[in-house]
This record gives structure tokens, sequence and C-alpha cells, in this order.
């Protein structure tokens, strides 16, 4: 028990709140999208963009954003949940915002169609992707904060 109570307390103020909705929103709306609309964000962006086996992995993402984003939205298993989408959105800068950087494909990842190049258009096609990447570093390092239900279960019982 003391391993779980460690994995969800958290000292983050209550104003926590805010970045969770922010990630969790952002993150479940997306994988809704990916199952919604395949061809255009999921396994079909997939493929254009040199992911892998897309009809695998797009579903595969899009359920991760789904259960991950609605965990961290309600605050439950935040801790846990974070690192997903960590991971989630590290990859999506790898794969379409580092070929923008340098101006070729890289690896598997093919490059965009864009007016520009290089870091100021990576910059402007990667602030949401950097922003979670930011807010999803953060959850993990500081906890949900004192409004979530991890704070509700691992609050001290009164005798």
């Amino acid at each position: 028990m003391p391993t779980l109570h460690r994995l969800l307390s958290t000292r983050a103020p209550a104003a926590t709140v805010l970045i969770r909705l922010l990630v969790g929103w952002v993150f479940l709306s997306e994988g809704i999208l990916k199952f919604l609309l395949p061809g255009e964000l999921g396994a079909g962006r997939f493929a254009h963009i040199g992911i892998p086996s897309p009809e695998v992995m797009g579903p595969f993402v899009g359920a991760v954003e789904i259960i991950a984003g609605a965990l961290v939205l309600i605050g439950l298993l935040t801790r846990p949940a974070a690192p997903a989408l960590w991971i989630n959105i590290t990859t999506a800068l790898v794969s379409t915002k580092l070929p923008i950087l340098l101006g070729h494909a890289f690896w598997l990842f093919s490059l965009p169609r864009l007016p520009h190049y290089g870091f100021w258009s990576m910059a402007h096609e990667a602030r949401t992707d950097l922003s979670m990447w930011l807010a999803c570093l953060f959850l993990l390092l500081q906890g949900p904060g004192r409004l979530s239900l991890d704070a509700l279960l691992t609050r001290p019982t009164r005798p």
C-alpha cells in the first residue's frame, strides 16, 4: 500500500486542476477523433507520416489517448497516465516536427509540405505539442493536485 500511496499522492496546489483539464481534454478529444476520422487523423495520417503498421498504431494510439486522457482529466492514476501521454507526444514531435526542423525526411518519417522549414517553422507547428510535452512532465513530477481523485484516495482517514 505505501507504493500505491506514493504513486497517487500529491502536494501540488489545487490550481493544478487547470493543467489536468487542459491535458486531459486535448488528449481525450484527439483520441476520439482518431476513431471518428481514421483516414485524416488516425491510421490514414499515420501511414502518410511513415508510422509503421498504421492500421494497428492508429487505433492503439487513439485508445491510449482516450484512456490516459480521461484518467488525467478526472485526476485518477495521474502519475501512471502522464508518462504514457508524454511518450505519445514525444513520438509525435519526433515523427512530425523533427522533419520540419531538418527540412527533409528523417528516418521513417516524411516531410510535410509547408511554405517554410527550419527552426521557426517547427516552433510554430510544434507549439501545442511542446505545451502538452511540458504539461505531461509537470503532472508526472508534481502529481494531479489537491482537487483530484488521487488526492481524495490518499487523504488520511480520521480515527
